[in-house]
């Protein structure tokens, strides 16, 4: 029992001892990297300040100590190792830094215009919806016309109004097209179109939406206010480096207050969180009468896009 006392004694000895050792071993690297953390980022000037100060009180008869030389010698070469070291913790954090602030900005942006679009898609939908409830009573042939015709809208254009991003220019042609094709069937020979784009242009990127916006408020504001109607021509220019594309109408004339809607004013909203101040939504009123609605952005053709799409 004495042997197994003494051998318990002399283990909890040698433990306690260990753990003496390891403390005093992790209190030293702590040290020494607080260390390491100060000289990288102490400013040069205070560091030698103070070495200075260390080679005043440092002076003896004899000369100087060789500890005193020793520590500014391993200081300064510990400073150009840390001061890289910081360096490069610093750049590393604020690459991350702007990359998540990157990415939370893109985000936002993709938010915002989901928002935007999505007070615009409801609009025609419900129109058409509500125009076919009426036909049905009156004219059920015209009513069962819109209603294919809304079909074939709703199948060419959900997969692109539910895209983040832009498009292109020739898919938002078709998507006109066939919206076009609706308010036709409504209007009759109230209502004449025409569509004049290189084919080359159409591969040119192009926001979703935007191009059925201006023609919606050439019709809502122009056209349908007008007793024997008129037409609607779409056009695209590239003019150096911006590409415009316009919907001019003959209609009775701009309301100054439809800028104030929310078609207008999501598009300009959506063409300043795209582009900055490098596009713009331009509102005239050419001489001939009727209204122009211009769209300016830079023109980048999607080269595999396709040249008809």
């Amino acid at each position: 029992m004495k042997k197994r006392g003494l051998a318990k004694a002399g283990y909890d000895n040698a433990k306690s001892l260990l753990d003496i050792i390891r403390e005093i071993g992790e209190t030293a690297t702590s040290m020494w990297w607080r260390f390491f953390d100060w000289l990288a980022q102490v400013e040069w000037r205070k560091l030698m300040m103070v070495w200075l100060l260390l080679l005043l009180f440092g002076l003896t008869p004899f000369g100087l100590p060789k500890q005193t030389v020793a520590f500014i010698l391993l200081s300064l070469s510990l400073k150009v190792l840390a001061g890289g070291k910081r360096k490069a913790e610093l750049e590393a954090h604020h690459a991350t830094s702007h990359a998540d602030e990157e990415g939370m900005e893109r985000r936002v942006i993709e938010a915002r215009m989901a928002a935007l679009q999505a007070q615009v898609e409801p609009h025609f939908l419900f129109n058409t919806l509500a125009l076919i409830g009426q036909l049905i009573e009156t004219d059920p042939p015209q009513a069962a016309r819109i209603h294919q015709n809304l079909i074939d809208y709703l199948r060419a254009t959900l997969p692109q109004m539910r895209a983040k991003g832009s498009g292109t220019l020739g898919r938002q042609i078709d998507m006109s097209r066939a919206y076009l094709a609706i308010m036709q069937a409504r209007m009759g020979s109230r209502l004449a179109v025409s569509v004049d784009v290189q084919p080359e242009m159409l591969s040119a990127t192009f926001p979703v939406m935007m191009l059925q916006i201006l023609i919606e408020n050439a019709i809502k504001h122009g056209l349908e206010p007008k007793i024997e109607g008129g037409r609607i021509d779409i056009r695209a220019s590239v003019d150096g480096a911006m590409l415009q594309v316009d919907v001019l109408d003959d209609g009775i004339g701009f309301n100054l207050h439809a800028g104030d809607g929310i078609g207008l004013a999501n598009v300009r909203e959506r063409l300043r969180i795209l582009y900055g101040n490098r596009a713009q939504l331009v509102i005239e009123a050419p001489l001939t009468g009727g209204t122009r609605a211009s769209i300016r952005i830079p023109y980048a053709p999607d080269i595999f896009a396709g040249s008809s799409k």
